[in-house]
């Protein structure tokens, strides 16, 4: 035997068990389905928590119920709030262009009628989920390429920097590079930072040694010393500066030293000489 709860087909010849019976309500009853998204959205496209429950509760109405416009009063018994309230609320969510209210048509009735139309809703959800997206992609960018992880494209495929190096050393040299040539930039760019062969391409070329040995050899110096940036080089320069000067003092003191040293033994030996004429 069967009858009718709330509009509803229910079984009426069912042995009492609560728990059975809630268990076969609980999936029979169905579930509303809320965007994950919105649940984390809704905050940023401006949307209070009661507002966001009263939205969940006309998607429910809409998929379960098929209501398109709801009562203030009919979502206010679920909500344990007053019907005033909702009705507020429901003209904040148009104010605010989250929901609209537009005209539906039913087919099978052959009747236009008011509803809910949530699409301005998940037009800014969308913009705002693009907008994350955007972020996502250019951090995993940047995560990818400071990580160096992008070196495994074809050789043909060069970094924005190494493509800077290649296009100024041909510059510079005043012809294209070889392949060979291609390759050691590519090395030294994983090796070091750009501004570092820049600059040892511009002691070279300052140098008058337009060879890649000579700035392989600046390159490797540098490396040997753990100099990564251009003011780690600055320094090392002032300090190498220094200990060069240093090292002149002491050359041109041992010198001086020995200048007098052999004038002092030129007296002593025109001394000498000067006894054995007298004598």
């Amino acid at each position: 035997m069967t009858t009718f709860r709330n509009g509803k087909i229910v079984k009426c010849d069912q042995k009492v068990n609560i728990t059975a019976t809630f268990g076969s309500d609980l999936v029979l009853e169905g579930f509303t389905s809320v965007p994950n998204i919105l649940l984390k959205v809704y905050r940023r496209i401006g949307i209070s928590d009661f507002q966001a429950m009263v939205l969940i509760h006309l998607i429910r109405l809409r998929v379960e119920e098929r209501n398109y416009y709801p009562a203030p009063e009919i979502i206010a018994q679920y909500m344990d709030a007053e019907a005033a309230l909702v009705q507020n609320t429901l003209e904040e969510l148009q104010g605010k262009e989250i929901i609209a209210v537009s005209e539906y048509y039913d087919n099978e009735n052959n009747v236009v009628f008011d509803g809910y139309d949530f699409e301005p809703l998940f037009l800014k959800v969308s913009d705002v989920w693009a907008a994350i997206r955007a972020k996502e992609i250019e951090d995993s960018e940047k995560n990818i390429k400071a990580a160096g992880l992008a070196d495994g494209i074809k050789s043909f495929k060069y970094s924005d920097s190494i493509s800077e190096l290649i296009i100024t050393f041909e510059k510079e040299f005043g012809r294209p590079l070889s392949p060979i040539e291609v390759e050691q930039i590519e090395k030294w760019a994983g090796e070091s930072s750009a501004a570092l062969v820049v600059e040892a391409l511009r002691r070279a070329v300052l140098g008058g040694k337009h060879n890649f040995k000579y700035i392989n050899s600046i390159l490797l110096e540098w490396k040997k010393n753990n100099l990564k940036t251009l003011e780690e080089v600055s320094e090392y320069d002032q300090d190498f500066q220094k200990r060069r000067a240093r090292s002149l003092r002491k050359v041109n003191e041992t010198a001086n030293a020995g200048t007098k040293a052999n004038k002092n033994d030129s007296k002593e030996k025109a001394f000498i000489r000067s006894l054995y004429i007298k004598g």
